[in-house]
Order: C-alpha cells, then structure tokens, then sequence
C-alpha cells in the first residue's frame, strides 16, 4: 500500500467504527518497512527516505500510542505457543543495510530500546570501493561496515537478516528485453532462445541464499532467521529454499493485515515512504487493522483479448502494444483481465497460449511482456491472467486430447448453447495436463490475480462420457445421464455435486499457480442467467451461492443483449437485487457489461449509453464494473467517454 491511496484511505476511516475489532479480526503483529534514514538531498533514493525528525516522530508517537515494539524472537516465541505477542505489536525492519540506518535510526533504537531487523545484500557489502546498486554505481561507504553490523547484532537489540546474496536485481524475463526481479524470474537465455529449467532456477536462488546465509553467519557469529524478499517477490521454491536454511520469516511487501494465520514466510509490512507523517502513517496502520486491502477497492476493470494485440509481424506486434498500453491509461481503469490463451476461430476454446507451455502450442511468447508493461506503465493495480478451466483443444498427440465432454442430444430451450470444446473434468488424465498447463503460466509472468473463463460449466445433458459416467456411479447416481434426468430429485442431487465438483477442479488449479504467485486473488465468469433464474443452475451446473463462497470475486456477465433481455433497465435490477439478496456479496461481485453486440454483426454499444449503464449500477450501489471486449483498433468504447465514469468512484460507498 502506498501513500497514493491516502486520500481513498482517509475518506474510508470516517466510515469505520471506531470501536477495535473483536480480537479473532484484529491484525496480529503490523510490521513496518523502512530504507534509508535521512534528509531528502542526502538519500540514495529520497521517495524511500524517512527524515531522521520525521523517524524520531513515528517512534515516540507508535510508543506513546500503546503500541508495543517486538523482536523476532518474540513473533516465533508467540506463533509456537511459548508466549502470545502483546496487543499492537509491532517490527520495525530496515532493508538494503544503509549507513544512514547507523548514523540516525541506530541512537534512537538504543535510547527506546527498540528491537529491529536489518536485512542486507550480501554482494554489495562484499564489494570494494562502489556497489552496483540497481544499474549505478554507489559508494561502498554509503552501506553499513561489517564492523558496525556486528556491533548491532551483538547489543541484542538487532536482528541482521538477508535479502539476499546477488538477487536484489533485475534478470532477462523474456525475448522482449525486460528485466525482471531475479528471485522469481524464470531467466530467459537469448543463445538458447528459451528459459531455465526450474532445476536450474531452483539451484540458482539455492546458491544465492547458502551464499548470504554463510556470509552472514561468518560475520557476524548468528545465521540469519529472516529474508526479505527483493522486491517483495517470492514463491514456493524461494520460500522452501530460506526455510531449510532457517529464515523462517519471510518479509513481503504484499498489501493485508498479518493475522493469526497468515504464514510467517510471507509477513506483511507496510512501507514507511519519504514525506509520511504521523497521520499517514496512523491511516495506513488502522487500515491493516481493519484487514482491509487493493482488494477491497472498486474495481473498474477492462477485458482484453491478447489475440488482438498477437501479429506475426514482432514491429506490429509492439505497436499494437504500445496502443494498448496507451489506451488503458487513457481509459481511467484499475485492473485487466488480459487473455493468456489464444482462440483465433474465435469459438471459446483454446487452440494455443502465449507462453510457454508442456502441453499446448505457444502462439507467441507475449503473455509476460504485454503483463509487464500494463504493470510498469500504467496505474493499473490489479492484473488478472484469464485462462479457460475445461476448454482446451490439446494437440491429438496428447493422450488427453480425447477424454472430452459428451453432450447428449435433447431438448435445451432456455439455455445459451456454448458450443466449447471442454475436457472431462471427470477424467484423471485431462485434469493432469490442465493442472500442468496452469503450473506453465504461473511460471511464466507475475500477476495478481486469476480470472476463469465461462467454461466453468456442464449443462442437464453433460457429461455422458465414460469418466463422467464412472464418478456419477460412485457419487451413488445411476451411471447414466438419461436414468438420472428421470428423476428431479437424482437431478438435483446431481447437480449439486456437479457444481461442487467444477469448483472443486478451479480451485485445486489456483492452488497451483499460488505456488508461484502466493496473494493470487480468484475470480470467474458466471452466467447472469444463473443468478436470475433458479433452474438455470440445473441448465449450466452453476450457482452463485457457490461462487460467492468459493472465490473472490464473482464476474456476472450483465449483458442483456446477450441474455436477450426485453427491459435492459428491469435486466440490471433484477441482477443488482438478487445480489443484494445475499448479505456481504456485493463486494464480491463484479457486473461485466458488454460493450458490441455479437447478435448484430458485433456491433459496438454506443460509449454514452455503455457509461450511462454504470452510472446506474453505481447508483443502485454496484462498487465493481467491468466491460468486454475491448475494441483497440476502433476505440470502442471511447476512452474520452469512459474515463470520465471509469475514473470516478461510485457513487455509493465502497469498503475501499
């Protein structure tokens, strides 16, 4: 979180009780995230540089404020049950290893007695003369002695942990050029003209971290029991890494609160920028308090489709991106849903991706570089990678290619017939090259968040292949699709266990790709038909009950032309009352208009009535929107039109 938010953040806290939360919702431990102590014309990097005034201040006022300043040793005393963390606890950590944390924050820690951790950069401290510090060269006097390290880690007071040895840096993430932070990144290698294996990136991050564990341990006498994550970045393999060395606390830059729960290997901390003062700094702890983060801000999101920035052309190609990336800005939204598979024929299922990938062709490795720059270049908070679930056209030489979905012939009258090309997620083997597809992408780019396309879907017909039929059997059903439909009450136990079982595949697949980005935040497309008709969740094994509980965020394709709604007004407040039917849900819900109208030629929507439509469901008290598809060659919809409702905020409070 950062002081861009402030404004948001203080018009929120006039809404918040001012009671404390009962103390099973109450942040466990804030830990605070400092760099350089100094004044702005002497700091390496003034946007992170805290005055030593402005220091001071936040100390006595934290001290003052019953706030009780805690050690590493007492965060694991308190999660191993020794000895339970005083009520506002707090960390006070520094990182990069700065001599100005010497010179101005060192004196005050001693004079209040404040424990605190210092995480260094092996290499910088190994070198002579001038670091290479980010891509320019700095004063090695510029950085703490390992005189002066060892001086604060025996007074007790502080705890000296790694950041790492050489992966405070960026690396070679992809064909296109860009760096990328070296802890994550799979590195790309141009010679080769492919990435490293992961046992090749696993020994890389291994090596580093024996190197500054050794290091740290050689000099100062104590192996470190903390990492900071470079850049915040980290995943499974960092993580099991630090752990079998003994930094069993790992420091993020993740937004949150750090709860009772959330693991030690990926604390939260709030990062103390140049120019907070007490209030900013009161906002931003009271906020984490409340568990309160991005996420729960509205979200005015665009839905991209990768397949038209794609052209065979490489010159084209960044072109196309540079408009894209050039109309988001423009457009005012907050987040993406940006398509990582490619469906030219435009039938709903993936014949190829765009990244690398075990079990499909990649169309062209894009994914990473088009999420880098809308994460680098524009204010875009949230990017979601938007994947089929069951969709895949796997080439015929994969094994799984055949184990798809049998639909029976029948009478469907009142259902919206897809027409997707779905695997049996009823089939072991099909599950596996899915499971291994998603284990490819999150890989590949870092990203936020994980949006499932509509196929997340059976229909009362479906599915009648012998995998589905075998699992139907053991469910204790007839093994056959035509006994059950005999039968309402087989029929709706049927699809009870269907739709719970569809889930059940979506979230074991963000459980996947949260190996490698652990805050993954999980939305899906859902029929609006579902949520206005209860026998539709017979038709698409969909409810969005179920949705509600199990992912994050429920994307509700609002789109009356579509739907083939009579009254687009009655359309929209049948969606928005039957949400609000459901207590809590409208924070979890996202309305997603559409923007052409695919029974006219796809024809664009006017902008004008496109914005009006969320004015509207701003007023009846919608806080997330969204549109697709995105029309990046016809500027439809108008940008000048929708930034000017996209960049707004709802007319109803939001919890963000």
């Amino acid at each position: 979180m950062t002081t861009r938010l402030l404004p948001v953040l203080w018009a929120l806290l006039l809404l918040l009780p001012a009671a404390r939360a009962v103390a099973d919702t109450e942040e466990e431990l804030t830990v605070l995230s400092y760099h350089e102590v100094a004044e702005p014309g002497q700091a390496l990097v003034p946007q992170y540089a805290v005055t030593p005034t402005d220091f001071v201040r936040q100390m006595d006022w934290l001290r003052n404020h019953g706030y009780h300043f805690v050690s590493v040793a007492d965060v694991l005393a308190g999660r191993e049950g020794k000895k339970p963390l005083p009520d506002k606890a707090v960390l006070i950590t520094f990182d990069d290893g700065y001599q100005s944390v010497y010179d101005h924050a060192w004196p005050v820690l001693k004079m209040f007695h404040i424990p605190a951790v210092i995480n260094v950069v092996g290499s910088w401290l190994e070198e002579k003369g001038t670091v290479d510090f980010d891509g320019k060269r700095l004063p090695r006097e510029q950085l703490l002695s390992w005189r002066e390290l060892r001086e604060l880690s025996q007074s007790g007071l502080v705890e000296i942990g790694s950041h790492s040895f050489d992966l405070h840096r960026g690396i070679l993430g992809n064909p296109q050029g860009n760096m990328q932070p070296a802890t994550t990144t799979r590195r790309y290698l141009p010679e080769a003209k492919r990435y490293e294996d992961e046992t090749s990136y696993r020994k890389r991050v291994q090596a580093d971290l024996e190197r500054n564990d050794a290091l740290i341990r050689r000099n100062t006498g104590k192996a470190p029991r903390v990492i900071a994550w470079p850049y915040g970045r980290y995943n499974k393999t960092t993580r099991e890494v630090a752990e079998r060395l003994g930094m069993r606390i790992g420091l993020t830059l993740d937004d949150g609160a750090n709860m009772h729960d959330t693991p030690l290997w990926a604390l939260r901390r709030i990062l103390v920028e140049g120019g907070m003062k007490l209030w900013d700094l009161e906002r931003e702890i009271t906020i984490r308090n409340q568990n309160l983060s991005d996420n729960d801000r509205p979200q005015k999101i665009m839905h991209v489709d990768l397949d038209y920035v794609y052209d065979a052309d490489p010159a084209q190609q960044e072109r196309n991106l540079d408009r894209l990336i050039d109309r988001i800005a423009r457009m005012g939204v907050n987040a993406v849903y940006l398509q990582a598979f490619s469906d030219p024929d435009g039938n709903g299922s993936a014949d190829a991706v765009y990244f690398p990938s075990r079990n499909m062709p990649m169309r062209a490795d894009l994914f990473n570089r088009v999420a880098w720059q809308i994460r680098t270049r524009t204010q875009v908070r949230r990017l979601y990678a938007w994947m089929p679930a069951l969709s895949w056209e796997l080439p015929a030489s994969n094994p799984a290619a055949r184990d798809r979905v049998v639909t029976l012939p029948g009478e469907k009258t009142g259902r919206v017939d897809m027409g997707y090309l779905r695997l049996s997620p009823f089939s072991a083997r099909a599950r596996q090259a899915i499971r291994e597809i998603y284990e490819d992408l999150a890989r590949s780019a870092p990203f936020e968040g994980l949006l499932f396309h509509d196929d997340i879907t059976l229909s009362d017909y479906e599915d009648a292949s012998p995998f589905g039929l075998k699992t139907y059997q053991a469910w204790g059903l007839p093994a056959s699709v035509q006994e059950i439909r005999k039968s309402d009450d087989l029929i709706g136990r049927w699809t009870i266990l269907k739709i719970n079982a569809l889930d059940d595949f979506a979230m074991e697949l963000a459980d996947v790709v949260r190996e490698q980005q652990p805050t993954l935040k999980v939305a899906r497309n859902l029929y609006a038909r579902v949520v206005l008709n209860p026998k539709a969740e017979v038709w698409y094994s969909q409810s969005l009950d179920n949705s509600l509980a199990r992912y994050d965020f429920t994307a509700i394709m609002a789109m009356p032309l579509m739907e083939r709604a009579a009254d687009p007004g009655t359309f929209f407040h049948d969606l928005v009352n039957a949400v609000n039917d459901r207590p809590g849900a409208m924070k979890k819900v996202v309305f997603e208009l559409q923007s052409v109208d695919w029974r006219e030629d796809n024809r664009p929507i006017d902008s004008k009535e496109l914005a009006d439509q969320i004015r509207s469901l701003y007023g009846m008290g919608v806080q997330h929107v969204g549109y697709y598809p995105d029309g990046l060659f016809s500027n439809s919809p108008a940008t000048g039109v929708m930034k000017t409702v996209l960049d707004g905020k709802p007319n109803a409070p939001a919890t963000r």
